[in-house]
């Protein structure tokens, strides 16, 4: 029985072969691993924050159930970004079933979703500045369409190449590329006022 430090100095690869073999440390390690980009990636995708851990989960658990059936380990974060997509997509269809409601009695509009990465090497002004254009490229993502959204979000945040994002998507590489272009551009668009 190896310990935990053991896990955390498997690459990815073999922590899902071991996974496969019925190895709960492994599978924990790899869960371990892998939450806090399933819940970042579900923060940029949802708008609204209080889904994103319940996906996250449901994530995380149809990752463990379904890793005996993953051929390749090597394509694991294709196939884990596929689920997550696929979440999404789901999530999207529920949501878009019911109608939004909206409390009269309230006079709050929705409160946005905020993530503050401390960064402690800034001045107070700078680091002010930075948690602001933070703030406002977050909010530029969320007002993002539907499709420029997940394309711009595995690109950038998860790092899938096109070909991934494609087979993530269930579109071709050009349809990826071309999203990708048009996202860039709406966020430039919408930060240029303020740079």
């Amino acid at each position: 029985m190896q310990g935990k430090l053991f896990y955390k100095k498997i690459p990815i690869e073999e922590l899902v072969m071991l996974s496969q073999k019925s190895d709960y440390k492994a599978l924990e390690e790899l869960i371990r691993r892998e939450q806090k980009n399933i819940f970042a990636t579900f923060a940029y995708l949802n708008k609204k924050r209080e889904n994103v851990a319940d996906l996250t989960q449901e994530a995380l658990v149809r990752m463990a159930r379904g890793l005996v059936n993953l051929k390749n380990p090597k394509t694991f974060k294709c196939w884990l970004n596929q689920i997550i997509t696929n979440l999404f997509y789901d999530e999207l269809r529920r949501t878009m079933r019911k109608p939004q409601i909206v409390s009269i009695d309230s006079g709050h509009e929705e409160e946005s979703f905020h993530t503050q990465i401390p960064d402690y090497r800034h001045k107070p002004a700078e680091k002010a500045m930075s948690l602001e254009l933070d703030d406002m490229i977050k909010n530029e993502i969320k007002n993002l369409p539907d499709h420029f959204r997940i394309a711009i979000i595995l690109r950038e945040l998860q790092g899938l190449s096109y070909e991934e994002i494609a087979e993530a998507t269930h579109t071709t590489v050009g349809t990826v590329k071309s999203r990708i272009a048009r996202a860039r551009g709406k966020l430039q668009d919408g930060l240029k006022h303020y740079l």
